[in-house]
């Protein structure tokens, strides 16, 4: 008997915790455990019912009944707005009974967080079936009937019997004489200023619903906010309820009984200030999408280019002016109407010698007005530093720079549409907004104003080319120009193998003088890449040197794969290998090969040279070679640097018919400057 009794008492004891723990943590409650309990009374979301009806009526009730609040208690101090009147729908149909069910809810609840929960939960029970938005709009217009019916008749009791009878009915005398309302100013104003803000808060949940047709990729920050929507119902809901409450009290003989607004005040108003965050975000998000659209869009259809640059920058204001790198001075972006405009796209990670190959490009464009240079700065997140690095990169720049480009628009346009990963850039565009290259740098690296004005036809005239070894080594030596106009034979060679690189040079030697090849009248030059006088390795011509060989790859790499494109492929290939070569005639490339199988021919010179002197060196040597190839299998192995503008999503071998396999690797060379940004 004892144990039973301890055991109920130990029960008891425990309920009454549970009850005290409620109630005491209302407001540090977690939305987890909001979130459990009123999911327990949802059953699904009726989504035929017109709430956006509903809260228009609802809307013109309180705005109207707050108005009158205000000019009742203080007087001339109030400043009276002019409330538009808003329509619903002509066949909506006012769901009487539910309201009046919510109404007896909230009518003569006695005061307490405790209560106002349980009466919450219950509205919610009774609403299970309704949308989580509609479900706050239903209560909110069953108080709505209550607080707009006891300031009418407020409003009416002096001049109409009718009024002035219900007025009793409904105590509205007891809050109204002059001195009684005077004693509860304070507590009916705070009454109807957390009215107000709850019919704000209802108010955007309509917004967030009315933003979710929308395509969700186009507004991210949308479903964080709708996640968070019946939390907030809850919040609301439980405020309407604390409101009827507190009209109760106040139209009471005690109107002093104690039920402080204040904790449901500052609840209402976190939950405000949050979603109306939210919903710059959304909106911002939402504007963003539509303008990113727009942008693509002007793209791909003509029209005026300086459009089309306003879009890139996304500026609801006036476009802010370019910088003239020639005069420091700033200019209207008008100076872009109706110009070919060549966009210079990067990070602030770019050296004087990006910005050395613009240079020519500016030079021979300059007295031209028909050609306008845009350097665009792609940064994310600006700094101090980067400003300052921003100003530094600028200085060196005689042409035009814009001030500030969106990252949610022109940089992901640039990133998505124009492939850029980070690697400079050249857009070209004509004045109808038309991209008449994606990607012009490597054009210019290579050919210079030679390939001025870099559109796609004059892309297509130098890719038949044959003579493309010219253009990469032109400016490593000056002997080598001498070499290409005397139509010399010339080994270029290199690679990571020291040892190989001299034994190819002791090879290629011996050939060059081997009597056969005098006899023959054939002039053939060595050229070691990259390799000083003293044996070291020159990093910088290694870079310029991989940077053109890349640069000839992405102009041809996207076009019908012909035999150039195929040597260019071939000797990309061997970019990571113990050695490599190329024969050239002049600037007209004879073959490519890997280390060990151009070694080998000319180990080999012996075996072919008789015949190289009856069908000539040139054929012989080439045709050796290929024989060379069947018999020494080694893997092809092409790296391509990925933040170099679009990359192919198949590649066909260079050296046979077969596709060849996609790897992902990265790479660091641990050295500023072209050697280490080429992968």
């Amino acid at each position: 008997m004892l144990n039973l009794a301890q055991n109920v008492v130990h029960k008891v004891a425990s309920s009454v915790q549970h009850v005290e723990e409620e109630i005491l943590g209302l407001f540090t409650m977690t939305d987890n455990k909001i979130m459990d309990l009123i999911y327990a009374t949802h059953v699904h979301a009726d989504e035929t019912f017109d709430d956006d009806s509903l809260f228009i009526i609802v809307e013109n009730i309180l705005k109207r009944a707050t108005q009158i609040v205000d000019k009742v208690v203080q007087g001339s101090q109030v400043h009276v707005e002019n409330i538009e009147e808003q329509t619903p729908k002509p066949n909506f149909s006012v769901p009487l009974c539910t309201l009046k069910q919510i109404g007896c809810e909230l009518s003569c609840k006695a005061p307490g967080e405790d209560v106002a929960h349980k009466t919450t939960l219950s509205i919610l029970n009774k609403l299970s079936t309704y949308s989580w938005e509609a479900k706050s709009v239903l209560a909110l217009a069953a108080f709505a009937m209550e607080y707009g019916d006891f300031w009418l008749l407020a409003q009416l009791q002096h001049t109409d019997h009718l009024a002035k009878s219900v007025g009793i009915l409904k105590r509205v005398p007891i809050l109204t004489k002059p001195a009684d309302l005077h004693k509860r100013r304070q507590a009916i104003l705070e009454l109807n200023n957390l009215i107000k803000a709850t019919l704000q808060v209802i108010e955007i949940f309509d917004q967030f619903d009315k933003l979710s047709a929308y395509d969700p990729k186009d507004i991210p920050g949308l479903s964080i906010a709708m996640d968070h929507i019946p939390v907030d119902v809850y919040w609301s809901i439980l405020t309407i309820v604390a409101c009827s409450t507190k009209l109760t009290i106040l139209s009471s003989d005690e109107p002093d009984k104690p039920h402080d607004l204040s904790p449901y005040s500052q609840k209402i108003h976190y939950i405000l200030n949050k979603l109306k965050i939210q919903l710059i975000v959304c909106r911002r998000q939402l504007e963003e999408a539509e303008t990113y659209r727009k942008l693509r869009k002007m793209v791909q259809t003509p029209t005026e280019v300086m459009e089309v640059f306003k879009a890139l920058t996304f500026t609801k204001d006036k476009p802010q002016p370019l910088i003239d790198g020639s005069t420091n001075k700033t200019v209207n972006i008008e100076v872009l109407r109706r110009k070919n405009i060549f966009l210079f796209i990067s990070t602030l990670e770019i050296t004087e010698e990006d910005i050395s190959i613009v240079k020519p490009i500016y030079e021979g464009t300059r007295k031209d007005d028909r050609y306008k240079i845009v350097w665009i700065p792609v940064v994310e997140q600006w700094t101090i530093e980067l400003q300052k690095k921003f100003e530094t990169l600028r200085s060196k720049m005689p042409w035009f720079t814009i001030q500030s480009i969106s990252p949610t628009v022109g940089i992901k346009f640039i990133k998505e549409q124009w492939h850029f990963k980070g690697k400079p850039t050249v857009v070209v565009m004509n004045p109808q907004g038309k991209v008449e290259n994606p990607n012009a740098l490597h054009l210019i690296r290579l050919w210079g104003m030679r390939a001025f004005p870099f559109d796609k036809a004059a892309d297509e005239n130098l890719s038949k080319e044959l003579t493309w070894i010219g253009p990469v080594v032109n400016n490593i030596d000056p002997i080598i120009q001498t070499w290409i106009k005397e139509e010399k034979y010339i080994f270029f060679y290199g690679g990571h193998d020291n040892e190989w690189i001299q034994q190819f040079t002791k090879r290629a030697t011996t050939l060059a003088n081997d009597p056969v090849i005098k006899d023959s009248k054939i002039k053939i030059e060595i050229f070691c890449i990259g390799k000083s006088g003293k044996g070291g390795e020159d990093h910088g011509i290694i870079g310029r040197f991989w940077s053109g060989i890349e640069s000839l790859f992405f102009t041809k790499v996207h076009k019908q794969v012909d035999p150039v494109t195929q040597e260019i492929q071939k000797l990309l290939s061997y970019k990571n290998e113990s050695g490599w070569a190329v024969l050239s005639k002049g600037s007209t490339v004879v073959t490519a090969g890997h280390g060990l199988t151009i070694l080998r021919v000319l180990e080999d010179f012996e075996k072919w040279k008789e015949v190289a002197r009856e069908k000539g060196f040139e054929f012989t040597f080439k045709e050796y070679h290929n024989r060379v190839i069947q018999s020494v299998r080694h893997c092809c192995r092409l790296d391509i640097p990925s933040a170099t503008g679009k990359t192919p999503e198949i590649m066909k071998c260079p050296e046979c018919p077969r596709t060849m396999e996609m790897f992902i690797s990265y790479k660091c060379c641990h050295i500023d400057g072209p050697a280490a940004g080429h992968h």
